[in-house]
């Protein structure tokens, strides 16, 4: 055993008298007065509604002065300091304060060190929702470039922490596309995903289960695009569509995705078949977005009627909200299409229709026209009251650049979708709180260590947030061998 000499202890003492020295100097502040103002945040978390089990949201001020933030509960209290103007707040105190306050608030007051004394900016609140979040959402990253293809990627993210991993990466096929990701029901062991250039077909994930799917048939416009699951899993809803492309110079919506040609088929798993019905493929109208009841008994999609030369008209696809109904059992559709929102009638277009899975709400993307949304300024959210049937705006969460994209949690209670709202160039995921009565509250951006920074830095856009329930544990390279060596599935 080596002896402790004389200098090892000395060295001991002095270590423990410097972190005696930091433990004090960072001690409980005492606030002096306050400065009667308002303290600007990023991101703006002022009075947003979170759930009890999210990550610490952490935020910045535009000053690196000294500053403590103290978090307050209706028990419990904790300070935080800043670094260059970044409070980073500890993820088991977090936890903590949140669960001890669940269907309460929590006071966060900012305060400034000036000329010796601690001065505090008006307090701001969160509100902590009972009501927890799925763990886990999935989303596609994308950079918004000329090479945007060599950077490709579908990933996942743990709510409750800030680590993201991957599920898939182009960078294993040849940098080719991959897009329209779906789960069955949120259950991560059970998707589809589509492949474009090299090596394309669908991806379809059942466990640890791989096919290559050729969903391309002779009596099809394109191979599979946007997709949702039944229910029970055993049928897919696809829209099979021929769109293009067009960018504008003068024009605040500079892309637009544009359809000409489009329907609807549904995708039998273990029969490996489709088939479809006459509404759902009409000569005098176009079909996309399809989406199932949560009893899986109604088909919702959007429709417009077929327009003579699309680039010049595209401003009269007005899609409408409709609805079929849908027997699995023999495979069979309704007689009659209801028209949930009228598009035309209103001079609107809808797209994304989703409903929360107790069917009590019926959420979608309303814009001027067309049924791409993403690139619209004036896109905004909506919801229907399916029992009701009154269409109104989701106001609190919608802003003045663009809500797209959104996904229901497992609980009803939450809501991920996609905005511009940052600087009007890439999407990114928010989450508002959607309480009994459809009413939604302030929405909060995906928290991350250090936001400002990581945002700022980031030249990949979110696409299509989904809530997952567990982490997706998917084999890649599985994935990849399958979709290079193998010929695939022809679909029937």
């Amino acid at each position: 055993m080596k002896r402790q000499t004389h200098t090892d202890t000395s060295r001991y003492i002095f270590l423990f008298l410097i972190a005696f020295m930091v433990s004090c100097s960072k001690g409980d502040i005492r606030i002096v007065k306050s400065l009667d103002e308002e303290i600007t945040i990023c991101p703006d978390y002022k009075d947003v509604t979170i759930p009890v089990n999210i990550a610490p949201l952490n935020f910045s001020i535009a000053d690196s002065g000294e500053h403590c933030l103290i978090v307050k509960g209706k028990e419990s209290r904790f300070q935080v300091y800043s670094d260059e103007g970044l409070f980073k707040i500890p993820q088991k105190k977090w936890k903590a304060l949140l669960k001890e306050n669940a269907g309460s608030q929590i006071e966060l007051t900012v305060a400034k060190h000036i000329n010796g004394e601690w001065n505090a900016y008006t307090p701001f609140h969160m509100e902590i929702a009972n009501d927890s979040i799925d763990k886990y959402i999935a989303y596609r990253l994308l950079a918004l470039s000329n090479d945007m293809w060599n950077r490709m990627g579908i990933y996942q993210r743990d709510l409750e922490s800030y680590d993201q991993s991957v599920i898939y990466e182009n960078s294993l096929t040849d940098y080719n596309c991959v897009n329209c990701h779906t789960f069955a029901s949120g259950n991560p062991h059970k998707m589809i995903f589509h492949m474009r250039g090299k090596h394309a077909g669908s991806v379809l994930i059942d466990g640890k289960k791989i096919t290559k799917l050729n969903t391309k048939t002779p009596n099809t416009v394109s191979n599979f695009v946007y997709m949702y699951w039944h229910p029970d899993g055993n049928y897919l809803a696809a829209t099979v569509c021929d769109t293009y492309q067009n960018f504008f110079i003068n024009n605040p919506n500079t892309l637009e995705v544009l359809d000409h040609n489009s329907d609807i088929v549904i995708y039998d798993v273990k029969k490996n078949e489709i088939f479809s019905c006459e509404a759902l493929n009409s000569k005098d109208a176009w079909q996309i977005f399809p989406t199932f009841s949560p009893d899986g008994k109604s088909l919702y999609f959007s429709s417009t009627a077929a327009v003579d030369s699309v680039s010049q008209n595209f401003r009269q696809m007005t899609y409408s909200l409709c609805r079929i109904s849908f027997d699995p059992e023999t495979r069979t559709f309704g007689q009659q299409v209801d028209t949930l929102y009228n598009g035309r009638a209103h001079h609107k277009s809808v797209s994304f229709p989703r409903i929360s899975p107790d069917g009590k709400f019926l959420a979608f993307t309303l814009q001027e026209y067309g049924g791409f949304g993403v690139w619209h300024k004036d896109a905004e959210l909506y919801m229907i009251k399916l029992p009701d049937g009154k269409p109104y705006p989701l106001t609190e969460a919608n802003s003045a650049e663009g809500e797209s994209y959104h996904s229901w949690s497992s609980n009803n209670r939450w809501m991920v979708f996609s905005s511009r709202r940052l600087d009007g160039l890439y999407t990114r995921p928010f989450f508002t709180y959607i309480d009994e009565h459809g009413t939604a509250h302030k929405p909060f951006l995906l928290p991350q260590k250090d936001p400002v920074k990581y945002y700022k830095n980031l030249l990949w856009t979110y696409n299509l947030p989904e809530f997952i329930q567990e982490k997706a544990q998917i084999d890649t390279h599985a994935v990849m061998e399958t979709m290079r060596n193998t010929k695939g599935v022809n679909v029937k």
